[in-house]
This record gives structure tokens, C-alpha cells and sequence, in this order.
């Protein structure tokens, strides 16, 4: 296993409460490595941080990690499926009735 693969591993195994959700994908092509990672739904927020700061965190180590195997490394968060939920508005009725008014 490369080490970039390693210490990305380590790193997020020991933010998430469900570490066997956790799967990291590499590709290498002419732009550099690329580093794909998937997390159980619910730990994204924990990977990502408030304002995207752990991510960028982890993005950032992982660039030094790079540099010191001379490969340019980038990491890309796939959303889970099903993540983002729809709204639901209600009619006026509806809001009233929930008001009790």
C-alpha cells in the first residue's frame, strides 16, 4: 500500500465512528494522484469539518506527504447517495393547522 493511501487511512479510520465504512480509492495518470474517498453518511461532517477546514487540513498534509515521494496528490470527498434531502413545503393550511390558530 502506498503511504499516501496509509496515512490518509490512519487519519480518517481515527476521526470516524464507523472506520469499516471507510474506502479509499487511488488513481494515477499524468496530472498526478488521485485519491477518492467514501465514509459511512453519517461521519461526513466529522471528514469535512466546519467550513470544509478538516478537509482542507487533511488535503494539505496529504500534498506534503506527496512531495515527499515527488507526486502531486489530490483528494476528492464523494458525496454519500441519498445526502441531500428535500425540502418539503407546506401550504398555508397546513402551517396554520400546525400553528393552532
Amino acid at each position: 500500500m502506498e503511504r499516501d493511501v496509509q496515512f490518509l487511512e490512519y487519519v480518517i479510520k481515527a476521526l470516524v465512528d464507523h472506520p469499516e465504512d471507510v474506502r479509499i480509492n487511488r488513481t494515477v495518470d499524468e496530472m498526478g494522484v488521485l485519491i477518492t474517498l467514501d465514509v459511512n453518511p453519517e461521519d461526513m461532517g466529522k471528514v469535512i469539518g466546519r467550513q470544509g477546514k478538516t478537509a482542507e487540513a487533511i488535503r494539505i498534509l496529504l500534498r506534503v506527504v506527496g512531495m515527499k515521494n515527488n507526486a502531486r496528490v489530490n483528494l476528492k470527498i464523494n458525496e454519500p447517495e441519498g445526502r441531500r434531502e428535500e425540502v418539503r413545503t407546506k401550504d398555508v393550511d397546513q402551517a396554520l393547522e400546525d400553528l393552532k390558530l
